[in-house]
């Protein structure tokens, strides 16, 4: 049995959704970048949104497992954004710089209304971000 839940929603105009439970370290990293492999290999997905509301530990190797997310998308301009952190979680992230504070989100609601705005702007003419 695994320590790890992982998720996957069906895409929805570009983003991917993927929750995650459980325990993300040296045991079950290679889970969580085999159930991604796919989605960071498929270029409609714009944007993973990490789903942490039930993830109860992070290790180093778990941070890797995001940061290899992150740079995946990076090179072509995607973004990983991360919601639903619990506190413990988000101190980790805190300590390592593992995301950047504008892509933590306390809740979906709150990166939706961000992933919104992003697109509107690049509708609009204004991608500055």
């Amino acid at each position: 049995m695994s320590l790890l839940r992982t998720e996957i929603a069906p895409a929805n105009g570009g983003v991917q959704r993927v929750a995650i439970g459980g325990r993300l370290d040296t045991h079950t990293y290679a889970e969580l970048d085999q159930a991604l492999a796919p989605l960071l290999a498929n270029p409609a997905v714009i944007s993973l949104v990490l789903d942490l509301e039930g993830l109860d530990y992070i290790s180093s190797a778990g941070i890797r497992s995001v940061f290899k997310a992150r740079k995946a998308l990076a090179a072509r301009a995607g973004r990983v954004l991360v919601v639903n952190p619990q506190p413990q979680i988000q101190k980790v992230f805190d300590l390592v710089k593992a995301v950047p504070l504008n892509e933590i989100f306390t809740s979906v609601a709150e990166a939706d209304a961000y992933l919104d705005a992003m697109q509107r702007k690049v509708v609009e003419g204004d991608d500055e971000d």
